[in-house]
């Protein structure tokens, strides 16, 4: 699901950083053909994420000699002490690629972590679980992909996949009717609109104004519920802003259809996974 030639530049770029003209430790202390087996372990329980990637990190340094048998995948959950790889390669490949290799599958799985655990927070309710463009600049196509590996959506890639009218667009724009009414004038057929609104006069003139998805901005549940009921099926709305574990499930509860959290990408804790040398 993801470029080969964007990981592999996300890649050279991170080993770019880590290593300048030598590994200082490395390359001083072992043998140049020397070879090892390594594990990837997990240390806590959580969601898989990010193995295809990491093991690239090693076929990068390594073109030839490597190789890696790999006991758990993408989506698998996993327990505390699970064997999620093991690799066999040079030595100082291993050594120099080991902390590149951690950071992404690591943070790609405590996004794939995290969407899950949202997922189940809301299951039986008809909400979707969504994540946010705020991701961190260069990594957005990992995170993205992290978080449909936890059974979450995606919402919109970028700028261009949709037009989306929040506070700034429409105060800018001269009111609701008349930014969402230039827009579709513009917009080709297979561009949706959505709008941000922050009361319920906004909401109603969004159904006015005809616009397919509905942004309920920082709304109480209590007024998103009165939302769900007068919009009716007749957009689609999402719940955004501020949202917890905490108060996801009394949101999804609402009726609204998506709820969409920067968090999954912009503040996720890295989910635990060690590289150990037999």
């Amino acid at each position: 699901m993801i470029n080969p030639i964007y990981i592999d530049n996300i890649i050279k770029t991170a080993l770019l950083e880590d290593i300048n003209y030598l590994d200082s430790t490395t390359d001083y202390l072992i043998d140049e053909n020397q070879e090892n087996s390594a594990r990837f372990l997990a240390k806590s329980d959580g969601v898989l994420c990010g193995i295809g990637v990491a093991l690239r990190v090693f076929e990068i340094l390594q073109p030839q000699g490597f190789s890696a048998e790999v006991f758990k995948h993408d989506g698998d959950k996993l327990k505390k002490g699970d064997i999620i790889a093991e690799i066999h390669g040079n030595t100082r490949a291993l050594l120099k690629g080991e902390r590149t290799a951690l950071n992404l599958i690591q943070h790609m799985s405590g996004i794939a972590t995290a969407t899950n655990r949202a997922v189940e927070i809301i299951k039986g309710t008809n909400a979707s679980i969504a994540d946010t463009r705020k991701t961190l600049p260069g990594l957005r196509p990992l995170q993205k992909y992290a978080v449909t590996v936890g059974g979450g959506k995606n919402h919109r890639y970028n700028l261009s996949d949709a037009a989306m009218l929040k506070d700034n667009h429409v105060d800018a724009g001269g009111g609701i009717k008349n930014a969402v009414a230039k827009l579709k004038s513009k917009l080709g057929h297979m561009t949706k609109v959505e709008l941000e609104v922050r009361n319920l006069d906004e909401l109603r003139e969004a159904l006015d104004a005809g616009v397919d998805v509905i942004m309920l901005d920082n709304m109480s549940c209590e007024m998103m519920a009165e939302a769900v009921e007068i919009t009716n099926g007749s957009a689609l709305l999402e719940a955004s802003g501020g949202i917890t574990d905490e108060t996801l499930r009394q949101i999804a509860e609402t009726g609204v259809d998506i709820i969409s959290m920067g968090a999954l990408t912009h503040s996720v804790t890295a989910f635990d996974i060690s590289l150990k040398i037999i």
